[in-house]
């Protein structure tokens, strides 16, 4: 049984039937069927319920002849990170963003880093709570600039992920998404409509991948890819996980990298980052550094300016350089930033030449710190 075969059979399960509680909303996302089932609207993989069953992504169930969010102000933890970690190298470097996420994914990787939350099929996961004025008044209380829905994908929970982002807005702070872009056209406008950036995992460049290891289509990340550029504001950024003899072929590089400067533009920033054996694919080595070097140099030899390798210490492979003159401008050691040579709108100090991105001030001095926080009665 291939991944997409297993998770069509996780769909039809009841795992858990869902009840009516505090942590559960109506969505819009569904239609009624003539079998009598409810389509899931909000992702391709276009769950059809009968009464009682779940989701793929366990957190979105039909209740009552409706499909509902069985997880709104829910949470799997929350962490005060550097933004460099999300990872966006150009939106508001050097600043904090308060990180959390909740159960389940819409997407099966057997590769998965987060497994423990996004793979979760228990609401006990869920242990912690926070409304959206709640996560903004933490935001602003401790000093982040931003919050951003990570661990697992918010396309799953995407009523409560734009009402955060709303009650952040209000705070003056801003919304950061960390998914995989598997996601439907209408939802998916809705959503960025909300959002002030986003860092987009492009998990490979081949359907073959795509279906036999994460249970998806490249197709509908490569239209996300392409709405963010052509369509919204949102800064966005691409992160390529590399595992070794599944995705780290020169050739694929270099279609992927070909077709990012082509259809997307030179100033998309793309992260390499290193596997390390986990969840359902432990047969496979650690990322060696040597590949994630290679794959930024293919990138910028195809036209991709802004090249980043990740998960590893690889000081001129984290830091940013100018696109004009070359000066590194942004220097970075893991998550410390070092030498800073940008004016507060983002302006090369040696030659003028504008960075891509999110610039609106000096440069934040969060640092590499990684704090993990408790909400309790609507405080941190």
């Amino acid at each position: 049984m291939d991944v997409n075969a297993r998770m069509d059979a996780a769909a039809s399960g009841s795992d858990k039937a869902p009840a009516w509680d505090d942590f559960t909303v109506p969505t819009q996302y569904w239609h009624a069927l003539d079998d009598g089932r409810i389509q899931c609207d909000v992702c391709p993989r276009a769950c059809k319920l009968r009464d009682g069953q779940r989701g793929v992504c366990f957190v979105r169930a039909r209740l009552d002849d409706q499909v509902v969010l069985t997880s709104y102000g829910r949470s799997s933890g929350f962490c005060v990170d550097p933004i460099e970690k999300k990872p966006l190298n150009h939106f508001l470097p050097g600043s904090s963003v308060l990180s959390f996420g909740t159960a389940g994914c819409n997407l099966a990787c057997r590769f998965c880093q987060n497994w423990d939350i996004s793979k979760s099929k228990e609401i006990d996961t869920l242990s912690d709570a926070a409304s959206p004025e709640t996560l903004a008044e933490a935001a602003v209380r401790l000093g982040c600039r931003s919050v951003a829905f990570t661990y697992n994908d918010p396309v799953i929970f995407h009523e409560y992920a734009i009402d955060v982002a709303d009650a952040c807005h209000e705070s003056g702070v801003k919304a950061v998404a960390v998914t995989a872009g598997y996601v439907c056209d209408e939802p998916r406008a809705e959503f960025y409509a909300h959002m002030d950036a986003a860092n987009i995992d492009l998990k490979a460049f081949s359907e073959e991948f795509y279906r036999h290891t994460c249970g998806a289509r490249l197709d509908w990340v490569k239209e996300t890819l392409r709405y963010l550029r052509h369509e919204t504001p949102v800064w966005f950024e691409i992160t390529n996980l590399l595992i070794p003899g599944l995705n780290d072929s020169d050739e694929e590089l270099h279609a992927m990298t070909s077709w990012v400067v082509e259809d997307l533009g030179p100033d998309v920033p793309v992260h390499f980052t290193a596997f390390h054996p986990d969840f359902k694919m432990t047969d496979r080595p650690p990322t060696p550094p040597a590949t994630l070097t290679r794959a930024r140099r293919i990138a910028r030899e195809n036209g991709v300016r802004f090249a980043y390798t990740g998960n590893v210490h690889d000081a001129d492979g984290s830091s940013t350089y100018c696109g004009g003159c070359g000066t590194v401008v942004v220097e970075r050691d893991w998550y410390a930033i070092g030498e800073y040579r940008l004016t507060d709108d983002g302006h090369c100090r040696s030659c003028g030449t504008r960075l891509p991105g999110v610039f609106d001030g000096p440069v934040g001095g969060w640092g590499p710190r990684r704090i993990p926080v408790r909400l309790t009665g609507g405080r941190p």
